[in-house]
């Protein structure tokens, strides 16, 4: 009998979760898919049960009871081979200046971009162990940029990137990414630019090939730009600079 590999992605019933799922699907791997939002997730789940096995549960990654019902389910299928970290959220919009930022709402973004991710990463830990799997941390250039009215959501992304390298430094055996997708159409985007037309913006599913590259070949952790490395050949992380990017994500 042969065992498919394992993914979790959070975030994914919608935008670049969902697309990733596609392509993993298509794969044939197996997957354990997490959104908030129960009617959009079920949708997706049932287009992707055509391709694999899905298991989709609703809920709020913020939440530790929604983050050890993932592990749960992930304790009775085996060893994890993969998981996403990509639920996130803008947080106020508007995007305010960063001195405006009502308080509650900045811990709110940290809470879900931030502790989140660093928290159901080590609920999943063990069985990541068990696979030598992979952690893909999905970041963004305003982790790396200072762009006006990005201060919330882009502190808590680099704050992810710094504990994505602070994980694969305490945990060689295993490969931790935190990946910029680069600018995308998606809603959290709209959000960030309400009422204005983000048709420009390329497809979430634009970005998949570059990250399913990133997961065949394995390079060494660290950080990388999904657009660059669909043609990169080197094995060495991105050495992002300040003007390294130049689009916000999303």
């Amino acid at each position: 009998m042969i065992l498919m590999p394992v993914a979790v992605i959070t975030g994914a019933s919608r935008g670049f979760g969902l697309s990733l799922a596609h392509g993993l699907a298509e794969r044939g791997w197996t997957l354990v898919l997490d959104a908030r939002g129960t009617e959009d997730l079920e949708c997706a789940a049932a287009d992707l049960r055509t391709a694999t096995d899905v298991i989709a549960i609703a809920g709020d990654i913020a939440e530790p009871d929604h983050r050890r019902e993932l592990a749960g389910v992930v304790a009775e299928l085996g060893p994890l081979d993969l998981l996403v970290n990509n639920a996130g959220t803008l947080g106020v919009s508007p995007l305010p200046p960063i001195a405006d930022y009502p308080a509650e709402a900045l811990e709110d973004v940290f809470r879900t971009n931030t502790v989140a991710p660093l928290a159901l990463t080590a609920e999943l830990l063990p069985a990541l162990r068990e696979a030598g799997g992979v952690v893909v941390n999905m970041t963004s250039d305003a982790s790396v940029e200072a762009y006006e009215g990005w201060g919330g959501y882009g502190a808590s992304k680099a704050a992810l990137d710094h504990i994505t390298a602070v994980l694969a430094v305490e945990n060689p055996a295993l490969r931790f990414y935190a990946v910029d997708p680069g600018d995308m159409r998606t809603v959290m985007h709209q959000d960030a630019f309400p009422g204005e037309d983000i048709s420009d913006r390329p497809e979430p599913g634009t970005v998949v090939p570059g990250v399913l590259s990133l997961l065949d070949r394995r390079p060494v952790s660290g950080r990388y730009r999904a657009s660059d490395f669909a043609t990169r050949t080197e094995t060495s992380p991105a050495q992002t600079s300040p003007t390294a990017t130049a689009e916000v994500t999303a």
